[in-house]
């Protein structure tokens, strides 16, 4: 009787990931998409603090804008997105191993559902994704650590600068994660950083090629030359291609 019990609490297990990878993949846009932000005092420093007792949603206003309209122009129908600013937490997310193997690689996934696991409280519902917001001092930490999204598990982490002059390139970041979360695939070369040609670029078949203006989302980078590339400084300097829009289910 006990080994049946024990098939029985395991085929549920089983069930649970099932619908939930299901549901992780298969996403409603014709339903409300919850994106939760977790401000983190990333360096604990009292700049740092300050910046994120000053956050307010308005901060956040382009990105929902720039969802809503490349979703209207892809779907012939605006998705609604609604961003929440959620509790401040004291603990960040686990770090990405820089030289990562495989194994590495599976542990800090673990690790990472582990956390948001323990950081999840009733009064968050139910998001649609969630984006742990690890902010630093730019005059303390000049280059930041790359972010991460997973699809299966809908969650990032997110390091951003605290200051007011970079909000809007943080946006930038923060919808690249975003869109990770929902199944959008890098689209630049790992090693470098460089956009690939064509899928990580704008206007690939502009003549001549370079400069370009803008960038690809998920290309991340506004290619000048060959080899040269710049940030874009906002959102209005980035579009999202149309294999984008396909990889997270906006073109069937």
């Amino acid at each position: 009787m006990w080994k049946n019990i024990r098939v029985a609490c395991l085929l549920m297990v089983l069930l649970v990931v099932a619908v939930n990878a299901y549901r992780d993949q298969n996403q409603d846009w014709n339903q409300p998409i919850i994106i939760l932000l977790h401000p983190i005092n990333a360096d604990g420093l009292e700049t740092t603090q300050h910046y994120i007792q000053r956050l307010q949603l308005d901060d956040f206003a382009d990105v929902k804008q720039y969802l809503e309209r490349n979703s209207q122009h892809y779907r012939g129908q605006s998705s609604y997105f609604m961003l929440q600013i959620g509790r401040e937490l004291n603990q960040t997310p686990p770090k990405m191993p820089e030289q990562q193997s495989v194994l590495q690689s599976i542990l800090w996934s673990l690790k990472f559902r582990f956390f948001a696991w323990k950081q999840r409280q009733s009064v968050d519902g139910y998001p649609s994704l969630t984006l742990y917001l690890n902010f630093y001092d730019p005059k303390k930490t000049n280059e930041l650590k790359h972010s991460t999204a997973l699809e299966r598990g809908r969650i990032g982490s997110v390091n951003l600068f605290a200051s007011q002059k970079q909000a809007e390139q943080n946006n930038v970041v923060l919808v690249h994660e975003l869109l990770h979360g929902f199944g959008a695939t890098d689209k630049y070369y790992l090693d470098t950083g460089e956009p690939i040609f064509p899928l990580g670029y704008a206007q690939a078949d502009q003549k001549p090629l370079y400069p370009q203006t803008k960038a690809e989302i998920m290309g991340g980078r506004i290619p000048l030359s060959e080899h040269k590339s710049k940030m874009p400084i906002d959102l209005e300097q980035t579009m999202m291609s149309m294999l984008t829009a396909k990889e997270i289910g906006w073109i069937k």
